[in-house]
């Protein structure tokens, strides 16, 4: 059985062992380029539940993320190994604000947190977004977008549940139903960071958005939790 799992630094377990989110961030790992730094993916709720259930993990997560990365990375991958019943797909949803740029044949992840890095020759574009973000219409793309990803899955009967990591859909009123595929995905204290917050768990740093290991093995029971109870 394979556990392929996207997602963004909360996936990746970003800080969760060794305080990096890409393993390029050690000198020691620096050829694995923008992954997840291997400690941090060991003690991933990613991990834990491919250990738990006694299968393989494919951890495409990286640190950053949007959620155009997500799909094309995730449907990538579909295209390139043809999964089966044998695969469940497990996918954290990142900040609904996110973009992916293309430039030069590079993709860079770009949000509106005033820290991320493109060529100066797209700087004045990338202010422009920041101050220009409409976050009533990117919560109601994404929530379509993620529909059709969906009922792509469905169609091509691959195993998936999905789960969001800060943002959520509460108050949209165009509410779906998701065959128990999208854990509590219109309830504000549903997200992976309000579970584990109400739970007792505080971040790594008070500067910081991410969660340590004794979270993510927590997490890690919650998702298995909901995966038998709805029979996934």
């Amino acid at each position: 059985m394979v556990i392929y799992v996207n997602g963004d630094s909360h996936a990746a377990a970003a800080e969760a062992a060794v305080p990096h989110g890409w393993a390029e961030d050690d000198p020691f790992y620096y050829g694995l380029g923008k992954r997840a730094h291997p400690e941090n993916e060991r003690v991933s709720f990613g991990c834990e539940i491919a250990n738990r259930m006694n299968a393989i993990l494919d951890l495409d997560a990286q640190s950053g993320a949007s959620n155009a990365r997500i799909l094309r990375t995730t449907r990538d991958y579909i295209a390139r190994t043809n999964p089966d019943k044998d695969t469940l797909v497990i996918v954290q949803w990142s900040t609904w604000e996110r973009e992916e740029w293309l430039i030069d044949q590079e993709y860079y992840q770009v949000g509106a947190s005033g820290t991320d890095s493109v060529p100066e020759s797209h700087a004045a574009q990338y202010k422009q977004f920041v101050t220009e973000i409409d976050w009533t219409a990117k919560r109601a793309h994404w929530h379509d977008e993620i529909w059709q990803f969906h009922n792509e899955l469905m169609d091509q009967k691959i195993r998936h549940v999905f789960f969001n990591g800060n943002n959520h859909f509460f108050g949209l009123p165009d509410q779906r139903t998701w065959n128990h595929a999208y854990m509590n995905p219109y309830d504000s204290h549903g997200t992976y960071d309000s579970v584990l917050r109400e739970n007792g768990y505080k971040t790594v740093n008070n500067h910081s958005w991410h969660f340590g290991a004794e979270a993510h093995c927590f997490w890690a029971n919650f998702v298995l939790q909901y995966i038998h109870s709805h029979n996934i």
